[in-house]
């Protein structure tokens, strides 16, 4: 087992000035589950191949278990990669493809055959051993890739979108899955995907990435849900997205359609501080109840409605807003949710939204 540290770590491609990872600063702790995620183009993917090896460190260092690895060979770093398309070799069975590297590396068959069986056993894949992988669905590919690295018994696990290839309900299957076993071995791990709801239900801790590599946040899924650190974080963790308005401060708070909404001391105090008279105002679409009073809720003119079983998802516009305006968005009981061209009233819960500085970006309060 191994920790994992980031030290100002970059990489720019040739013929670019831009970094596509930036000053990268992240530690992993020994056997902590961690999840890059970010958009298409945020330096996650290239972040975990600079750890491989498979990209090369340009300034700054990445250590594993404390020892400078940044110029080291991939297969000197004691890792093992499970890549988005698994990388099966399809003329080999199951059994010869867990056991290719150990094979490589000069272990007997003996012990090769022992710990095949053994992380054959922990994947359930004792059945399937004698296949070729043309004989296996993709749920089962995966976990035969998944099989290959952990016999290697690695420090640290490196697993760049692997569940990209598979449907939606087995990606939730095998997500779980991932995360039960990644506990049961203790290995540290880092996790690359482009989807938050993956990232927030597998990682101890997630990091997000921005656009150019830059990091904005690495915290628990709770943390990050309940106190981005900036709008980015707000704005790309958790789904429907947290609704992200400017909004001007007035007598009371800040205007927000048709309300006033009132601010919690400490954001009423920062943006005093920061001399704004605007902020950007962030709203989680479930910090709403519906409104008992017509004259006092927030008016939404309902443009389309998500039915989703116990939920429904309103979007909307808001009094003021142009026709073609972002659509806020509110969750309603999905048992009587309001029908598309009727106007609803809700109540903001109080001390639920989040303020930021309307051009830093960073959190207020």
């Amino acid at each position: 087992m191994a920790s994992v540290d980031y030290i100002n770590a970059s990489r720019i491609y040739p013929g670019s000035t831009v970094p596509a990872v930036n000053k990268l600063n992240l530690d992993i702790k020994d056997g902590e589950f961690m999840v890059l995620v970010g958009p298409s183009g945020s330096g996650k993917s290239t972040a975990l191949r600079m750890l491989a090896g498979l990209e090369d460190v340009d300034q700054g260092e990445i250590h594993i278990g404390g020892r400078d690895v940044s110029n080291l060979a991939p297969k000197d770093r004691d890792i093992a990669m499970v890549f988005q398309n698994y990388a099966l070799y399809p003329h080999m069975s199951v059994a010869e493809n867990m056991g290719f590297a150990l094979k490589l590396a000069g272990v007997s068959k003996e012990e090769r055959s022992k710990k095949v069986r053994e992380a054959a056993a922990l994947l359930d894949l004792d059945q399937y051993l004698d296949r070729k992988p043309k004989a296996l669905s993709g749920g089962q590919r995966q976990r035969v890739a998944m099989g290959r690295a952990i016999v290697r018994d690695p420090s640290v696990f490196l697993m760049d979108e692997p569940l990209s290839n598979l449907d939606a309900k087995l990606r939730v299957e095998t997500r779980a899955n991932i995360a039960a076993l990644q506990a049961r071995l203790g290995t540290t791990t880092l996790y690359v995907t482009h989807d938050q709801v993956e990232a927030m239900t597998m990682g101890h801790r997630v990091a997000v990435l921005k656009e150019g590599g830059f990091l904005q946040q690495a915290d628990t899924p709770r943390n990050l849900y309940d106190k981005p650190q900036n709008a980015f974080v707000a704005g790309f963790i958790g789904s429907p997205a947290m609704n992200l308005r400017e909004a001007e401060l007035v007598p009371g708070g800040a205007k927000l359609g048709n309300i006033v909404l009132p601010l919690q001391p400490s954001v009423a105090q920062a943006a005093s501080a920061a001399g704004l008279s605007k902020i950007t105002l962030g709203l989680r679409p479930e910090s709403f109840t519906v409104g008992s009073d017509p004259e006092s809720g927030l008016k939404i003119d309902v443009a389309l409605v998500e039915e989703l079983g116990a939920d429904a998802f309103v979007y909307g516009l808001l009094s003021g807003d142009a026709p073609d305006a972002k659509k806020f968005v509110a969750r309603f009981d999905g048992r009587i949710p309001p029908r598309v061209g009727e106007t609803v009233h809700i109540d903001v819960r109080l001390a639920e939204e989040h303020a930021f500085h309307p051009e830093t970006g960073e959190r207020l309060g």
